[in-house]
């Protein structure tokens, strides 16, 4: 069980109340008249958002109220977060119920996430979830972001291919999966020229994670995973505002992995398999080139009209290794354009298949979820777009427009036999905080299609 929730009954806890306009009277009536006179006097009014410590008889905290949205338009289910950066320790409980109390209970375990890794203090808060909430259930997810943001907010000195591998192999070890690596010049060896050409210019070595689990019998399920631990754009060198971030570019590979934990754990009736091209974009005398060309695993030749867009290339070998398993899902998620950023903003990833009833069965699990996806298409007539002069295709498109659409179809050529195929282009960090998401890290997608997963192979 996480830490952040406790055994209903276990310890003596702090009522939270939730009010708004139209529930503050009822509440008001039913609190202690000297609570609800320090309450009045202290200027609380039910407005989103703002809280009141509410005192005891002998001074201890005797209760919480927050005001949360109307009834009639709640926006934001993950409210409850905003408590998590202004509770004092301790241990709290809902006294009423929120708009959606599981959610309710997800934001206010994810408000209380920090990183620790470097000495920064964490929070100590603990909520009873609310009877209708099944505890393992919101553990298990819990535990998967907070894995998902710890690798994220590792910066590149301390997280590169070997350590992500290492995270992988301690994950495997946990469920009892099987997992193996490949590594540097083996990547040749067993065809995977992508990930080999985009990882050796840095001095750790570049390598295909690969990790199974489950009944063999059971249907196919493949997570793909971009894993570029550092991203320096190669030679077409980033700005130093856009390298910046890029410790988080190995997010895709974080999300697949707490993906991962939440289908192991539940055990879920599939067979399970990850794959991982871990790799960092770095600047040598070995570093690929512009208007290089390379044969793929899948056979098809790829000309280099920008280093830059190495997450792409790696995905390619490891998309037609998984395919050549045609499992029924093949899932693909990366941090991978800023083009994406610039359509839907930080929050909003796209996604991208051409199955339109796992496109509908996404939407509404991220919905549900609040874990927020936004389907684009598969524009087959930009395809095009990425024709190239010597070689089968170019890694990018001339123009610059559609960049989103164009790494999906740019991906989409790597997969035949798959039943169906999903792709995934995600930020995965937040860039302020809001509830439930502190700034830094964010584990997106792997919720909602956890619920799908579930919702199919439970």
């Amino acid at each position: 069980m996480h830490p952040a929730f406790l055994i209903p009954g276990s310890v003596a806890t702090v009522p939270i109340w939730f009010v708004n306009t139209a529930s503050w009277h009822d509440v008001r009536v039913g609190l202690d008249h000297r609570a609800c006179a320090f309450a009045e006097a202290s200027g609380f009014e039910p407005t989103v958002g703002r809280h009141a410590f509410l005192p005891g008889p002998d001074g201890t905290l005797a209760g919480v109220l927050f005001g949360q949205e109307d009834d009639a338009k709640p926006k934001d289910p993950f409210l409850a977060g905003k408590l998590a950066t202004t509770l004092p320790r301790g241990a709290y409980r809902f006294a009423n119920a929120p708009h959606d109390a599981r959610l309710a209970a997800l934001g206010f375990a994810f408000g209380g996430y920090r990183f620790t890794r470097y000495g920064k203090s964490g929070t100590d808060l603990r909520l009873e979830p609310p009877g209708s909430a099944d505890i393992v259930e919101l553990s298990r997810i819990v535990e998967a972001v907070y894995l998902a943001r710890d690798l994220i907010n590792t910066p590149a000195n301390d997280l590169g291919p070997s350590e992500l591998a290492a995270a992988a192999t301690t994950l495997a070890v946990h469920h009892g999966a099987e997992i193996r690596t490949i590594v540097d010049e083996d990547l040749l060896g067993q065809n995977f020229p992508l990930i080999h050409a985009v990882g050796r210019a840095a001095a750790r070595a570049p390598r295909l994670i690969d990790l199974s689990w489950g009944d063999p019998d059971a249907p196919k399920v493949t997570l793909v995973g971009k894993g570029v631990c550092f991203d320096s754009g190669g030679l077409d060198v980033k700005s130093d505002t856009g390298m910046l971030l890029m410790k988080k570019d190995m997010g895709g590979a974080a999300s697949v992995l707490a993906l991962a934990h939440m289908i192991m754990d539940r055990s879920l009736n599939l067979r399970l398999r990850v794959l991982i091209p871990a790799v960092e974009n770095s600047i040598s005398g070995a570093a690929f080139r512009p208007l290089d060309v390379y044969q793929s695993r899948k056979g098809l030749r790829v000309e280099v009209g920008n280093t830059d867009a190495e997450g792409r290339l790696i995905l390619a070998d490891a998309l037609a290794f998984a395919d050549e398993d045609a499992p029924e899902l093949l899932i693909c998620m990366g941090t991978l354009t800023g083009a994406a950023r610039v359509a839907l903003g930080p929050d909003v990833p796209p996604f991208y298949t051409d199955d339109d009833a796992l496109a509908a069965d996404v939407a509404r699990h991220a919905g549900a979820e609040n874990d927020p996806l936004w389907r684009l298409p598969l524009w087959q007539p930009y395809d095009q777009m990425l024709d190239s002069k010597v070689a089968d295709l170019n890694n990018i498109a001339t123009g610059g427009f559609a960049g989103s659409i164009i790494c999906a179809l740019f991906l989409n050529r790597f997969v035949t036999a798959a039943k169906a195929w999903l792709h995934l282009d995600i930020y995965a960090w937040t860039p302020a905080a809001k509830s439930g998401r502190p700034e830094g890290g964010e584990c997106q997608a792997a919720r909602a299609l956890y619920a799908l997963l579930a919702e199919r192979y439970g």
